[in-house]
C-alpha cells in the first residue's frame, strides 16, 4: 500500500485524509446492508483507504448491521470500523441502542466496530441545547441545520457545546441543492465561531460540473458541488480572502484551475499554504457520499491520484 500510495501530492494528502465518510445505504446509491458493508470492507483494504473515513448508518438499523455484517467485521482492534450513526426523532431511544451495541463490540472477537459518532437534524438552538444535554460528550456529535436558514443563532448555539455543525449539499432532485452564497454564509458562519462542520450529499466528485443526479439510466442531470471546490472555498475562507471569492471557487467548473504544488494549493493567482489547507480541514473535517468508487476514480480522472 505504501508504494501504492506515495504518488499522492502531500497538499492533496492533507485536503483528502480520511474525509470520505461511505454512505452507500443512502440514495442514489441506496445499497442493502450487506452490500454496503462488504464495499466498505473492500475499500478499507485497497489503495486509497487512506481517504475513507467512516461508515454511515441511522442508529434504528444497527440490529440489521450486526447480523449483515457479522462475516465482514475485522477480528482486531487495530483495524477496528468506527461508525457514525443517524439519530431519529427518539434521541434516547437512539443513543440507548448505540450504547448497547459498542457494549457488545467492546471485545474485537464479537466484531472491531464502534459507535463513535452520531448526526442529527436541528431547526433551533433550544434542540442544540437539548441534544447536547442528552449526548454528554459521549459522541463526536454533528447537528445538521437546513441550509436555507439564516446559520449565525443555530451556530452559535453550536459553539457553546462540544459538537460540530453539518449541512447538506445536494440530493437526487436538483431543487435539493442549496445556493453557492448558501453553503457561503454556512461555512463562514461556522469559521466566525470556532464550528467545525461536515458536508453530506450531493458531492460524489471532485469539481463542479453537471452530472446525473441518480445513477438510473435515464437519470435527470444537475450541476453538483465538488468537494474539491468546496475545500478550496473553505480554505480561502481561512485565508481571509472574503466570501465572494469563496463563492467563484464554489463556482468554478474549470478544473484545470487548481493546481497543488510543493508549498500548497494554487488557484486563479491565489496561493494557500500547506498551513491553511490544514486549517481548512479542521473547518471541514469530513463529507458523506454513497460512493466511494467516485471520488476516487474522479480524482483518477484528473491525474491527481
Amino acid at each position: 500500500m505504501l508504494a501504492a500510495t506515495a504518488s499522492v501530492h502531500p497538499a492533496l494528502r492533507v485536503l483528502l485524509q480520511g474525509i470520505v465518510d461511505y454512505a452507500g445505504l443512502f440514495p442514489p446509491a441506496s445499497r442493502g446492508m450487506a452490500a454496503a458493508a462488504s464495499e466498505y470492507a473492500e475499500h478499507r483494504g485497497g489503495v486509497d483507504a487512506w481517504a475513507l473515513g467512516r461508515f454511515v448508518l441511522p442508529a434504528a438499523r444497527l440490529d440489521e448491521f450486526e447480523d449483515a455484517a457479522a462475516a465482514t467485521l475485522p477480528r482486531e482492534g487495530a483495524k477496528s470500523w468506527a461508525l457514525s450513526a443517524l439519530l431519529g426523532s427518539d434521541l434516547e431511544e437512539d443513543i440507548a441502542r448505540i450504547e448497547h451495541f459498542n457494549l457488545r463490540h467492546g471485545d474485537a472477537r464479537a466484531g472491531a466496530v464502534i459507535v463513535d459518532t452520531v448526526e442529527l437534524k436541528t431547526h433551533s438552538p433550544r434542540d442544540v441545547a437539548r441534544a447536547s444535554e442528552l449526548l454528554d460528550r459521549r459522541f463526536d456529535t454533528y447537528m445538521e441545520l437546513p441550509a436555507e436558514m439564516a446559520p449565525d443563532e443555530i451556530v452559535d448555539a453550536i459553539s457553546r457545546t462540544t459538537a460540530k455543525a453539518k449541512i447538506r449539499t445536494g440530493g437526487v432532485t436538483a431543487d435539493a441543492f442549496p445556493s453557492a452564497e448558501q453553503v457561503v454564509r454556512f461555512a463562514g458562519c461556522c469559521i466566525r465561531q470556532g464550528v467545525a462542520f461536515k458536508a453530506t450529499a450531493g458531492l460524489h466528485h471532485p469539481w463542479r460540473a453537471e452530472y446525473p443526479l441518480t445513477y438510473a439510466p435515464d437519470a435527470p442531470r444537475g450541476v453538483m458541488f465538488g468537494f474539491l471546490n468546496l475545500l478550496l472555498a473553505v480554505a480561502l475562507l481561512r485565508a481571509g480572502l472574503g466570501e465572494q471569492q469563496a463563492i467563484a471557487a464554489l463556482e468554478d467548473r474549470d478544473s484545470s484551475s487548481i493546481r497543488f504544488g510543493a508549498d500548497g494549493l494554487h488557484w486563479r493567482g491565489q496561493a494557500l499554504s500547506v498551513s491553511v489547507l490544514e486549517q481548512a480541514r479542521e473547518t471541514l473535517v469530513a463529507f458523506g457520499s454513497c460512493s466511494f468508487r467516485d471520488p476516487v476514480g474522479d480524482l483518477r480522472a484528473l491525474h491527481l491520484l
